[in-house]
C-alpha cells in the first residue's frame, strides 16, 4: 500500500494509498490543537481515576485517594438538613395538631413541609394539584366523606381507608345491590332515577317516585332519609354535584349494582407522626378545611380530658 502513496498536487498532502473508483483519500494530519486536547483528556482521565472511585472491582470499586462518593455527600447533606429541621420537627411532634394554627411560624413550617411530603406520597392518586380523579377525592373542595377538621384528616391519613391489618382504619361497605341480588335491574334503574332527581340532574318521574321508596328501604340507613350522607359511616352526600366516581346514569347504575371499595394506605406505618401532621395541615389549608369541633363541656366531678 505504501507503493500506492503519492503527493496530491492540488493540496500538497500525501495520500494514504487507498483508491475507490478513482477516488483517493488524503492523509491529512489532525490539527495540533485537537491533539493537545486529546492528550489533555487522557491526562485528566488518569488523574480522575486516581482521585475518585473509578474502576469496578468484585465487591466495590477503587476508592480513590480522596475517598469521595456521591452517596457519602448525600448522607452528609441529609444529616445537615435533618439537624437544621430538628427543632421545628420536635415542636411539631409535641404540639397537638389542633393548636398548630395558633402558632404562625409552626403553621407555615407545617404547610411547607406538608406540601413537600404530598409531592412524594400523595400525588400518585390525588394529583399534583390535589384535585383528585375518578375514585380519588378532590382535596381542594369542602365535601368530606369522613370530616375535614385537622384531627379528622390526621386520623384518616394515619389509619387510611379500608386498610387491611389496621384496626383503626376507616371502614364502610356499600352492598352490591345488583350483583348480590338485593335489587333487580329495574329497581336499580329506579333508585338511580331517584338519586339523579335529588341531585338535580333529572326532573320528577314515575321511576324516581318508585326509587324513593326503594331508597328509603335500602339506602337511607347510610345516606340518610334525605340522601345527605353520614360522615360517621363514610356515606357520601348524594344531593350535591360532587361525585367520587361520577354522577351520570351509567356510572351510578354500575355503582349500585357492584358497589365501590376504594382503599387508601394507612400512612401511620410508613411516616413519622410529625410528617403526618404536616400532611394534614397542608391538606386542611387547600381551601376546604373545616374548623375543629368545639370541645365537649366538662362535667362536674368528671375528667374533662379523654
Amino acid at each position: 500500500m505504501a507503493d500506492n502513496k503519492r503527493i496530491d498536487t492540488a493540496t500538497g498532502t500525501s495520500t494514504v494509498g487507498h483508491e475507490w473508483d478513482g477516488i483517493e483519500e488524503l492523509d491529512t494530519p489532525m490539527p495540533r490543537w485537537w491533539l493537545f486536547g486529546l492528550w489533555a483528556s487522557v491526562v485528566f482521565a488518569i488523574g480522575y481515576c486516581i482521585v475518585y472511585p473509578a474502576w469496578p472491582l468484585i465487591h466495590g470499586a477503587t476508592p480513590g485517594i480522596w475517598g469521595w462518593t456521591s452517596q457519602g455527600q448525600l448522607a452528609r447533606e441529609t444529616a445537615q438538613e435533618n439537624a437544621r429541621r430538628a427543632p421545628i420537627m420536635a415542636a411539631l411532634a409535641k404540639t397537638p395538631i389542633e393548636r398548630i394554627p395558633s402558632d404562625p411560624k409552626l403553621l407555615a413550617a407545617a404547610v411547607e413541609g406538608g406540601r413537600s411530603a404530598f409531592k412524594v406520597y400523595c400525588v400518585q392518586c390525588h394529583g399534583s394539584g390535589a384535585a383528585g380523579g375518578k375514585g380519588y377525592p378532590n382535596l381542594n373542595d369542602d365535601d368530606w366523606l369522613w370530616g375535614g377538621d385537622l384531627k379528622t384528616i390526621q386520623q384518616t391519613i394515619t389509619h387510611g381507608i379500608r386498610e387491611p391489618g389496621d384496626a383503626d382504619t376507616r371502614m364502610s361497605q356499600m352492598p352490591a345491590f345488583g350483583r348480590d341480588g338485593i335489587l333487580n335491574p329495574g329497581e336499580v334503574e329506579d333508585v338511580v332515577s331517584y338519586v339523579r332527581y335529588i341531585s338535580h340532574q333529572e326532573t320528577a318521574s314515575a321511576a324516581a317516585k318508585r326509587g324513593k321508596a326503594l331508597f328509603a328501604n335500602n339506602c337511607a340507613v347510610c345516606h340518610g332519609a334525605q340522601g345527605k350522607g353520614d360522615r360517621a359511616m363514610g356515606a357520601p352526600n348524594l344531593t350535591d354535584a360532587i361525585w367520587l366516581y361520577g354522577g351520570d346514569r351509567d356510572t351510578l347504575v354500575h355503582t349500585v349494582n357492584n358497589a365501590r371499595y376504594g382503599i387508601m394506605p394507612a400512612w401511620g406505618h410508613r411516616l413519622d407522626p410529625a410528617t403526618i401532621k404536616m400532611l394534614a395541615v397542608y391538606v386542611h389549608s387547600l381551601g376546604g378545611g373545616e374548623a375543629n369541633p368545639a370541645p365537649a363541656p366538662a362535667q362536674a366531678g368528671g375528667n374533662a380530658e379523654r
